[in-house]
């Protein structure tokens, strides 16, 4: 059965057990229906969520991914937007985008790539003049300084399309072998296993386009939107995969409980090496550092040793020829520095959703300006597979 008549005859069953439920008064015969409906309805499930796992697969295999990541090239933020005040559809590119989307996850609603969402001052031709002149130079527009986004691009392994709850086995321990004398008899050392998961998390933006900016916008302020947009929704996903509390956001990998301990109060090569020398005894392969400003200006002046022509700790961006992350994402330990060393693909990135944007002109306070209040929404989790395959240091002076 194909994936819509599924779901027509869920919406069938589901119907039905509406109209028993209302009645005043249900019948045995009534239960017994309403029991067998349910029994259906939850076969139907079932048998979505199997069609809907066999549709992905054969998307991949046809490179189905490669054409939507196309279309994700030519989506406009503004043309979502202006659609959804003039009450029109979308087109385009972000109305086949928005429609693959929705055939693909049967979530209705204006879809975007993941790339935007922020909470920010509201944006106006008065406050942001400067990108609606006479003669627009992009080529030459002076932007916010933020923070760098670095955690997702060192290697964490990223799960999309993704519905319910996932649950991931763990092999915690395993089993061991030992000589023994002839006579004696084998311990028994049998395997333990534990689960991680992924839950949807949610995380979104409110912002405001004055009227005056929407007509006046043109293909250099619809990137810049984009842009802008997009850069402030990374710098807090980012931020909450290195260091999210667990509670609305992600539990990051700074907060995982587990995670090794090192030192760096006396800054030295035999110290880096110690960190080091931690993954290696856990089977552990780091593939970057990640540190803060102050500490890696620590490393770039210190040196190796006391000899004459010493190189120094942090030389051409590497440290032990693995590369230096250097970031305001993150912080100092009150007073002192934090350099991080671990293996980044043992994080874990799961999205369940694309970009959900919503337009309404009609918001009591923007309403009365002529504005456009626009709300962006995404849902996604982290999780860290082994804790273990990361050492923190976080006394280093500075």
């Amino acid at each position: 059965m194909k994936l819509n008549d599924l779901r027509e005859s869920r919406a069938a069953l589901v119907a039905e057990m509406r109209t028993l439920a209302d009645k005043a008064e249900m019948t045995g015969d009534d239960t017994a229906r309403f029991d067998a409906l349910k029994g259906g309805v939850q076969k139907l499930e079932a048998q979505e969520e199997r069609a809907l796992y066999l549709q992905d697969a054969e998307r991949r295999a046809l490179g189905a991914d490669k054409h939507e990541q196309k279309l994700a090239g030519g989506v406009s933020i503004l043309e979502a937007i202006r659609a959804q005040v003039e009450s029109r559809a979308l087109t385009g590119a972000t109305a086949e985008y928005s429609a693959e989307v929705e055939r693909r996850t049967g979530k209705r609603g204006v879809h975007l790539p993941l790339s935007a969402f922020e909470s920010r001052a509201a944006q106006t031709t008065t406050t942001a003049e400067g990108i609606v002149p006479e003669d627009f130079r992009q080529d030459l527009f002076v932007g916010p300084l933020r923070n760098s986004r670095l955690v997702q691009g060192l290697g964490a392994t990223v799960l999309t399309g993704l519905r319910g709850d996932v649950v991931i086995p763990r092999h915690k321990t395993g089993m061991s072998a030992a000589w023994i004398a002839e006579g004696d008899a084998l311990s028994d050392t049998g395997m333990t296993f534990d689960t991680i998961g992924l839950k949807p998390r949610h995380i979104g933006a409110l912002t405001e386009l004055s009227r005056q900016l929407l007509q006046q916008s043109s293909p250099s302020i619809e990137v810049l939107v984009r842009n802008d947009l997009g850069e402030v929704m990374a710098c807090s996903f980012d931020l909450s995969l290195l260091a999210g509390g667990g509670l609305k956001e992600p539990l990051g990998i700074l907060e995982t409980t587990g995670i090794q301990t090192g030192t760096l109060a006396t800054l030295s090569w035999s110290a880096v090496q110690g960190m080091l020398a931690g993954l290696g005894l856990k089977n552990i392969t780091p593939n970057a550092w990640i540190t803060e400003p102050q500490s890696a200006t620590k490393l770039r002046t210190t040196l190796k040793a006391a000899s004459a022509g010493s190189s120094y700790l942090m030389e051409g961006g590497r440290m032990a020829d693995l590369p230096v992350a250097i970031t305001n994402q993150m912080k100092l330990s009150g007073a002192t520095g934090q350099v991080l060393l671990g293996d980044f693909r043992q994080l874990l990135i799961g999205v369940w959703d694309c970009v959900q944007i919503l337009a309404n002109p009609y918001a009591e306070g923007p309403y009365s300006r002529g504005a456009v209040q626009v709300r962006a929404l995404m849902t996604a989790d982290a999780v860290v597979r082994r804790p273990e395959a990361f050492v923190l240091a976080s006394d280093l002076v500075v």
